[in-house]
C-alpha cells in the first residue's frame, strides 16, 4: 500500500506544486522519489509528530495541500489535539496518513498496534476518514482525498499487500463501496488492509456451501449508507470485519446506519473486542490470536447463520 500511496500522491504533486508532504523522520525507502523528484514540496518535521501536525495546519493556511506521514498510531494518536484544535477546527487542508493501521507493527507491541485511530479520528467533526483494502484502493482513494476540502485521515497497510481487485479503480467517488464478490446468503463487509481476509473468508464459505458477498468501504466517514440500506434488505446477517477494535470503528459506524433502517438483518462484528494486544507477534499470528483471520471469520459466520 505505501508504494500505490506514493505513485498516486507524485502524480497529483506533478499537478499541484502547493501540494506538501511532511514527514515525521521515516518512510526513507518508499519516499525516496518523492522527495527528490519534488524537493521543494519535501519536509522532515522530525520525531516531533505535535509539532508536525502544528506545522501542518500552519502550511495549510497559506492555502497549500498538506500531508502528514508517520507510522501507527504516531500520526494520529499522539497528536490528536492537534489534529482536533488546529486542523479539524479550522477546516485545514491536511491529511493525515497512518502507515501500519491494525497489527502490521505487531512485533513492536501494543504501542505500535493501530486499533483504537479509526473510531477516534472519525469521531472529530469535519474529518474525512478513508479506509483502503488494497493496492488499487489506495491508487483511487489519493486524488480523492486530496480533492475533499478540510481535514482527512488516511489508514494504510504497509507493504506487499496483494491487489485484490481485477484491475485499476476508475472514477471512484466518495463515499462508494466496492464490491469484491457476489452472494446470496451472508454479505461480508470490511474496512481496510483486513480486506485480504475476507476475501479468503469468502472462499472458505464457498467450500462449505455458503454464498458469501464481500463488499469493502474504502471510505469510513462519510458512510455508504446507500449501499448498507441496500444490504440490510438483501441480507438476514451482515459481518463485519476490522483490524481495530470493534468499539467505535467500522463495525459501530455500519450499526449506527443499519439501525435506522428498521430492516430484519442481524449485524455481527469481527475485530479486536474492548481489550488491548497484550502480545507480540506478526501481523497474520495476531490476526490469528484475535479470531480476525480468513479461517476464524468462516468459522464465527457459520456459526451464526446456522445460530
Amino acid at each position: 500500500m505505501r508504494d500505490a500511496f506514493t505513485r498516486a500522491l507524485m502524480r497529483e504533486a506533478a499537478k499541484d506544486p502547493k501540494l506538501t508532504l511532511v514527514t515525521g523522520d521515516l518512510g526513507f525507502g518508499v519516499l525516496k522519489p518523492f522527495w527528490e523528484t519534488y524537493p521543494d514540496q519535501f519536509v522532515n518535521a522530525g520525531i516531533a509528530e505535535q509539532g508536525m501536525t502544528g506545522l501542518a495546519a500552519g502550511l495549510a493556511m497559506t492555502g497549500r495541500t498538506v500531508l502528514t506521514y508517520s507510522i501507527g498510531n504516531f500520526p494520529t494518536l499522539r497528536c490528536i489535539e492537534q489534529i482536533r484544535n488546529d486542523c479539524a477546527y479550522h477546516n485545514a487542508n491536511v491529511k493525515v496518513v497512518c502507515v501500519g493501521g491494525g497489527f502490521v507493527y505487531g512485533s513492536l507491541g501494543m504501542s505500535h498496534h493501530a486499533t483504537e485511530d479509526m473510531a477516534i479520528l472519525r469521531a472529530l467533526p469535519g474529518v474525512t476518514v478513508f479506509t483502503p483494502g488494497d493496492p488499487h484502493e489506495v491508487e483511487a482513494i489519493v486524488p480523492v482525498m486530496l480533492s475533499t476540502p478540510g481535514t482527512c485521515y488516511l489508514r494504510l497497510g504497509r507493504g506487499g499487500e496483494p491487489y485484490l481487485h481485477a484491475g485499476p479503480i476508475e472514477n471512484y467517488t466518495a463515499p462508494k463501496a466496492l464490491t469484491l464478490r457476489e452472494g446470496k446468503d451472508v454479505a461480508l463487509l470490511s474496512a481496510g488492509g483486513i480486506l485480504t481476509q475476507t476475501v479468503g473468508a469468502a472462499k472458505l464459505l464457498s467450500e462449505q456451501g455458503v454464498s458469501a458477498e464481500v463488499v469493502s468501504f474504502p471510505c469510513l466517514k462519510p458512510i455508504d449508507r446507500e449501499k448498507l440500506v441496500e444490504l440490510s434488505q438483501r441480507f438476514r446477517h451482515i459481518v463485519t470485519v476490522e483490524e481495530h477494535s470493534i468499539v467505535g470503528g467500522f463495525g459501530s459506524a455500519v450499526c449506527e446506519v443499519i439501525a435506522e433502517t428498521g430492516a430484519n438483518c442481524r449485524v455481527h462484528r469481527i475485530g479486536m473486542e474492548d481489550v488491548y494486544s497484550t502480545i507480540v507477534g506478526t501481523q497474520q499470528y495476531l490476526r490469528g490470536e484475535y479470531r480476525m483471520d480468513e479461517c476464524a471469520i468462516c468459522e464465527r459466520t457459520l456459526a451464526w447463520l446456522n445460530d
